[in-house]
């Protein structure tokens, strides 16, 4: 079992398609705005790799039991929001998943992030992990890789204006790279990932 729920309701998030970033920075807001959880126990996982090509299991858009492949140009990586409490289960809040909301990590990890064995080294999953606070205080985005050529959305954004910070308007890819010398917080390959904040669960089989 999950800890309390430290979000609002899946029905209840601000959520709109294909701005997972925006959701996660949302949902880190909702947290520190109503201080139902200590900030310092959150987590903003990009999940990404060098290629940006990047398959997740349980997804909404996905057809049964295959994977998404997230690919560019938009949606060439994924953002889930990561809650480790102190002396509990971490869990997941993944507002794209059909999974329970939130959900164990464990079952998160067997469920939707599998393993890399088997799977094609082009596809092998890196994590960034990034503090919430850290997050809400330096992320940035100007919805400008959502637009096309001719400045029409590729998606609709969401309803409120686009998230800047003093220093930036756009920092997005500093977030989803993968190159260790850019942007916040730590990154991870899926296994080493999952010996951190899983504990025992290191490569869940397919299932």
């Amino acid at each position: 079992m999950t800890e309390s729920r430290i979000t609002p309701g899946r029905d209840d998030c601000a959520y709109s398609s294909c701005y997972c970033e925006e959701n996660v920075w949302k949902l880190c807001e909702s947290v520190r705005t109503e201080r139902s959880a200590p900030l310092q126990e959150l987590f903003v996982v990009f999940i990404s790799n060098d290629n940006r090509t990047v398959p997740l299991w349980k997804q909404k858009s996905a057809s049964g039991e295959q994977p998404v492949i997230w690919v560019g140009p938009c949606q060439d990586y994924h953002v889930v929001l990561l809650h480790v409490p102190a002396g509990s289960e971490a869990a997941v809040y993944d507002l794209d998943s059909v999974l329970p909301f939130p959900c164990p990590l464990k079952l998160y990890a067997t469920r939707a992030l599998r393993s890399d064995r088997g799977v094609r080294p082009a596809y092998h999953r890196k994590l960034r992990v990034v503090p919430a606070d850290c997050f809400l205080s330096n992320f940035a985005s100007d919805r400008s890789h959502m637009k096309n050529a001719d400045g029409s959305w590729k998606v609709p954004p969401p309803p409120y204006p686009p998230i800047s910070t003093a220093d930036s308007h756009m920092n997005l890819d500093d977030f989803i790279t993968m190159e260790p010398s850019r942007g916040w917080g730590r990154i991870f390959t899926l296994d080493h990932f999952l010996r951190l904040y899983a504990k025992d669960v290191t490569s869940p089989p397919f299932s």
